[in-house]
């Protein structure tokens, strides 16, 4: 399978998340249904790692692997329970929006500290997003 087409379904998993999420966070607190969520999905990561293993793959080459692998991982658990507290207290339809304007954030870092190259479909694909975000976020229907 392509890249695009792993981020086509990570589209479609993570549109399948917000409206789960909403429907799981609406008669508890947010951080338990973020850590419950966070439970099932580190059971489900390892058993997937197991049964998908290949030769090597548990084997991680250096510390500087750890350090980011670490950092990435709270930052995950950070944007969770973000989003968990922002899906309790508002419509997923404009919450999500919002939540992937991580998308204009990462087409800036990848060029700011990765040296990726900000070409002008990059720029005006993340106005876009930007502006449609912004457009379904300040969007006054119920």
């Amino acid at each position: 399978m392509t890249w695009l087409l792993w981020a086509l379904l990570s589209a479609v998993f993570a549109a399948a998340t917000a409206i789960l999420a909403k429907l799981g966070v609406e008669s508890v607190d947010a951080n338990f249904a973020t850590a419950v969520r966070t439970t099932v999905v580190v059971a489900f990561t390892w058993l997937v790692a197991y049964i998908a293993r290949q030769p090597s793959t548990f084997r991680v080459p250096s510390s500087k692997t750890w350090i980011f692998l670490g950092l990435s991982g709270m930052a995950t658990c950070l944007s969770w329970l973000c989003y968990f507290r922002a899906l309790q207290a508002g419509p997923a339809s404009r919450v999500a929006p919002i939540d992937k304007l991580s998308v204009v954030l990462v087409i800036l870092f990848a060029a700011l500290f990765l040296g990726e190259k900000l070409t002008w479909g990059k720029t005006l694909g993340g106005v876009l997003i930007a502006a449609g975000a912004i457009a379904i976020a300040l969007d006054s229907a119920p």
